[in-house]
This record gives structure tokens, C-alpha cells and sequence, in this order.
């Protein structure tokens, strides 16, 4: 059976998707295992034959270093230095080390990664917050995807953070253990601190270890939750097509799966781009939520509640009497309707959708958030 012109939802044009190979990022690279025979980790190895380099041979591997990757990269050589300072406590004197050798040891440190080295696909879009100098009936656009890299890791791609005392509570009574300890942390946290604050009162904690037989555990809880809550700021010159947002915090080690874009219009009528993902370490599949309203900083934002669970959280582009909404998959089996105060901490959701066809049988799931109409906002299944 075929569809009507009228009918048609689906146009196929010429256009065609071309690898890249120049999509790649800077990350840290470290030799693996100890020597076996001597028992030093290889990095020693790797640092006494750079500093054996006579500067002459340095200077032209340098130079044909930036040559070769630094097309590819902003502002290499700054990379390269801060790649340095990882290892520099393994140098007897790093001060008296010249930049290019600084920079070489950097680079011995550093490896391309490939984020788009299988598929790309998945994509969300949302309308661009800049539509000046465009000619009648064009529109611009953001639009994420997800870029499958080596190692099958996803991460998102586009064409100093803040923590709240709330959030941290409600994460922590989820992983179950001690709350007296927690209770004990947050007691001296101001309801937004930052991480500085949070080392102080996990110190306090840690002084208490020997009537507290959890301190350890809770301080590593909390080590656990704010390395998932970040923010990313990118260069105010890099364009968004540069913007790459790789696996940072350890909920997320193993990837970020599927962005759900929405434009949102909070009650006060501000409008911000919020984004809910899937969040892989390995073992556990969380949703997690990245904001922007300049698409250069990202606060990224772990979930919690019983609907925050699983895959396919999509949010409404607003809320609806004060409250905001979301599409749920969290039981994996059905599509249901989740309501939250904060946008952060999701409720148990109500069932809107169940498997019913035999083309449901294997997978039933929502598509991208729902979009508003005359009528209201409607699930996109």
C-alpha cells in the first residue's frame, strides 16, 4: 500500500552524508600497564626518554607535531601544556624545562579520538535562538546527534559548576546506605554551593570517621555525584559544529545516547534549550539533562525519582499548571506520563501508552519530545 502525494510524509532529496576525517577531539592518552620487571609505571618510561631528547630533536618533533594535528585543533599547544601538568609531579625540576619540551611531553600524553567512527544518526533539532539575516521562509537550526566513536563510546554533537543541596539529597536517598552521614554533609552545605564548599564539609565528614563506620562510603558518594553534575563552557569563538560533548562524569563513562532537544518556556516565560539523554557507565542506563540558552555552556544535571529511570525521557516545552511533564519509558515496557516540580526530580509516572500491535511486541518507544498544538501538547510516538 502506498501513500497519496497528499499523504506523503517522507521526501528523499540528493543530498549525501560524507565521513569527515577531520572530526576528531584531544584526549589524554597514558601507556597501560606497569613494567613488569621493574614494577615503575610506563609513564616514567616514557617521560626519562622524552627529557633524554637533545633540544635540537625536540624542536623538530614539535614542529612536525603542531604541522600535522594542529589544523585540527584549537589552540594545540595550549592543550599540549595542560596535558603536561597531568604528569609534570613526575619531573624532578618541570619549571626548568623549556615550553616545546613541555609541550612534547604533552603530546606524548595526548591521543586523537575519532567521536564519529561508526554511525551518526539519532538526530533532535530545535529552532536557532538567532534567525536574523535570513531571507523570507528560511528558518535556522540547531540540531544534535549522536556520534558513535571508537570504542562504540557515543558522545553529542552540535552542527566551575554550580551543585544544589536539594538535588544532592534526593541522588543520595536513592543510592540507599547511611543518610546520617548525609544528612551530616548537607547540614553544612548553603542550599547552591560550589565544590570547594563540598570538599570542606566531606573533610569534616572524614574527621568523624571513627564514630561514623559510613564516612568513607558517603564521601565517596558524594565524590560519585558531583563528578556526574558539571558544567561545559566552550571557546566563545569555536563554532558550534566544533562543540563536541564526549563522556565526562562517571554515570556517563561508557556513553551519551539520544538527545531529546526542546526549546523551553519556563512559567516566568524565560527560554532556555534543555536536552534529556541517556546516560551508559557500563552497567546502569540513566536519563540525565544538559541546559544551555547560548549553546556554549552546559550545566549537565543528574535526574532522580522513579520515572527517571531507563531510556526515552522526553520533556514538554513548558509546564502546564505549574507543573512540568515528560514522556517516561522508564519500566521499558510502556509510555507514560511523569510530572515534576523542579524539572530535576520526577514523580511516579501514570501509563499513557501500552504495547497493543504486533509491530510493539519487541520495543515500544516515544520518538522526540512531544510538540505543542492548538489542541495541546501531543506525544510524539
Amino acid at each position: 500500500m502506498s501513500a497519496s502525494p497528499k499523504q506523503r510524509l517522507l521526501r528523499r532529496t540528493d543530498h549525501v552524508l560524507r565521513a569527515d576525517p577531520t572530526r576528531v577531539v584531544s584526549k589524554v592518552f597514558l601507556p597501560g600497564q606497569e613494567i613488569a620487571a621493574s614494577g615503575r609505571s610506563r609513564s616514567d618510561g616514557v617521560l626519562e626518554r622524552v627529557l633524554a631528547l637533545p633540544e635540537e630533536t625536540v624542536r623538530e618533533l614539535l614542529g612536525a607535531t603542531l604541522e600535522s594535528f594542529g589544523p585540527r585543533h584549537r589552540d594545540l599547544a595550549t592543550t599540549l601544556d595542560a596535558r603536561f601538568s597531568l604528569v609534570a609531579h613526575r619531573v624532578l625540576d618541570p619549571e626548568a624545562l623549556s615550553s616545546e619540551r613541555r609541550w612534547l611531553i604533552g603530546a606524548y600524553f595526548s591521543q586523537e579520538y575519532a567521536v564519529e567512527a561508526v554511525p551518526l544518526f539519532n538526530p533532535s533539532m530545535v529552532a536557532h535562538p538567532d534567525q536574523s539575516d535570513l531571507p523570507p521562509g528560511a528558518q535556522r537550526f540547531v540540531m544534535t546527534v549522536r556520534a558513535v566513536g571508537e570504542g562504540h563510546t557515543s558522545s553529542i554533537e552540535f552542527r566551575t559548576g554550580t551543585y544544589s543541596k536539594d538535588a544532592f539529597a534526593q541522588q543520595h536517598a536513592e543510592l540507599g546506605g547511611d543518610q546520617s552521614s548525609a544528612r551530616f554533609v548537607l547540614a553544612a552545605l548553603p542550599s547552591s554551593f560550589q565544590r570547594a564548599e563540598l570538599d570542606r564539609a566531606l573533610g569534616r565528614l572524614r574527621g568523624q570517621r571513627l564514630t561514623r563506620g559510613s564516612a568513607a562510603t558517603t564521601s565517596d558518594r558524594f565524590d560519585w555525584m558531583a563528578a556526574c553534575n558539571y558544567t561545559i563552557t566552550f571557546p566563545a569563538d569555536s563554532a558550534l559544529a566544533e562543540r563536541v560533548i564526549i563522556p565526562t562524569g562517571p554515570s556517563e563513562s561508557h556513553g551519551l545516547e539520544d538527545v531529546r532537544l526542546v526549546r523551553f518556556t519556563a512559567a516566568d516565560g524565560t527560554v532556555d534549550y534543555r536536552g534529556t539523554y541517556t546516560a551508559f557507565d557500563g552497567v546502569r542506563v540513566v536519563p540525565q539533562l544538559l541546559r544551555t540558552d547560548d549553546f556554549r555552556t552546559f550545566p549537565i544535571s543528574q535526574l532522580t525519582g522513579p520515572a527517571a529511570k531507563d531510556k526515552g525521557l522526553a520533556l514538554f516545552p513548558r509546564p502546564v499548571g505549574g507543573v512540568h511533564l515528560a514522556v517516561s519509558r522508564w519500566d521499558r515496557e510502556n509510555i507514560s506520563l511523569a510530572t515534576s516540580r523542579d524539572g530535576l526530580h520526577w514523580d511516579v509516572a501514570v501509563p499513557l501508552q501500552t504495547p497493543g500491535g504486533p509491530w510493539e511486541i519487541v520495543q515500544l518507544g516515544n520518538c522526540g519530545p512531544p510538540l505543542e498544538t492548538p489542541s495541546g501538547s501531543i506525544p510524539s510516538t
